[in-house]
């Protein structure tokens, strides 16, 4: 079955826009045209975009996602690479969601320390006696209500 720009669109949930620039850069080349010139898309070439878009969004330069889209093209002479490709960029993103997670987790834990300090209606319940230094202990504190969760 084919396709128009449209259609393709509205199945992937990306705009117009999105597409005709994933051509404009050379990341569909696999794509037909028809007499008039316009884009004909086939079932599978939404298999490209879905990969072109997880890519992007996963935040590898557009120049390498059309290194990778080569590589499709050219066949199995390329798996390594491609896979290479792939196990790079998902420990790329392991590292970033690791690095995200142990923000959220900070932001967390003070959140939690205002909150607390908000329902006692001073700072100072977190402060070593007689200073205004943070208890050390005052983050066991809060992984211990946070585990009772």
């Amino acid at each position: 079955m084919a396709y128009k720009i449209g259609d393709i669109a509205k199945k992937m949930n990306v705009s117009v826009d999105t597409i005709r620039y994933y051509d404009k850069e050379g990341l569909m080349p696999f794509i037909d045209r028809d007499q008039a010139g316009r884009r004909v898309f086939k079932e599978n070439d939404m298999n490209f975009i879905e990969v072109i878009q997880c890519m992007k969004q996963s935040g590898i330069p557009v120049k390498d996602i059309g290194t990778f889209i080569d590589w499709c093209m050219t066949g199995d002479s390329t798996l390594q690479q491609r896979y290479d490709f792939l196990d790079e960029h998902e420990q790329q993103l392991e590292r970033e969601i690791n690095e995200l997670q142990a923000n959220l987790n900070f932001l967390r834990w003070k959140k939690w320390y205002y909150q607390t300090a908000l329902e006692a209606g001073t700072e100072a319940i977190h402060f070593i006696p007689g200073t205004h230094d943070v208890d050390p202990h005052e983050h066991e504190r809060y992984q211990q209500e946070f585990n009772k969760k």
